[in-house]
Parts: structure tokens; C-alpha cells; sequence
């Protein structure tokens, strides 16, 4: 079975960091392509920064140059650092792979940043 855990989230003054981590269990971790997603209050859920099993790296726009994702496939963890933090990355992060062509995602973690 499928398992995203993500860790990570708070509440930070703009301008601030944070990390987040996800771990995944059930899924050949090195195989897999991995990303994370925003869900802001009363919007869709939106990609943010996704990281392939090879290690290539894309990014929304509005994060490229503050935010950094990264995995760990020894740990089976992806990292999301967020540096430069605003008020408009506020959402719920949610780890997300697929296998088979079906979506995973975990419960996600909260970020809240105050201006």
C-alpha cells in the first residue's frame, strides 16, 4: 500500500523558511517521480515543484528561485525547501507520485505565512 507522509509545516513571518519532508512507504522510491502541490484556501490544487526518478527538477513560476526540491532516495524522502517566504504560499503541501496511473497523495501539511 501507499504511503506519503509529510512533515514540515507552520506558521512563519514573509520573508522567512521552512522545509518540508515527505516519506514514502509501498512504492519502489528510486523508480518514482515525485512532486508537491498547494491547495490555497478556496482554490484548486496546484502543482508547485515536482522531481524526477532521474533527479530533474521543474517549478511553478511564482517559486522559482525561492523554493528548492530535492530527494533522498536512501531515505525515500523529498524535500521541499521554501526560502524567501510569502504571504501567497500560504496553503496546505501535499506530497504527491503515481504508480500504475493512479495519484497518491498524502494528507499534507499546513503553511501558513503571515505578513
Amino acid at each position: 500500500q501507499v504511503q506519503l507522509g509529510e512533515t514540515g509545516g507552520g506558521t512563519v513571518q514573509a520573508g522567512e523558511s521552512l522545509r518540508l519532508s515527505c516519506h514514502a512507504i509501498g512504492i519502489n522510491f528510486r523508480l518514482h517521480n515525485m512532486a508537491w502541490y498547494r491547495q490555497a484556501p478556496g482554490q484548486e490544487r496546484v502543482l508547485v515543484a515536482a522531481i524526477s526518478s532521474q533527479g530533474t527538477t521543474t517549478y511553478t513560476d511564482s517559486v522559482k528561485g525561492r523554493f528548492t526540491i530535492s530527494r533522498d532516495n536512501v531515505r525515500r524522502t523529498v524535500l521541499l525547501q521554501m526560502d524567501e517566504l510569502k504571504t501567497e504560499d500560504t496553503g496546505v503541501y501535499y506530497c504527491n507520485t503515481q504508480r500504475q496511473g493512479r495519484d497518491f497523495w498524502g494528507k499534507g501539511t499546513l503553511v501558513t505565512v503571515a505578513s
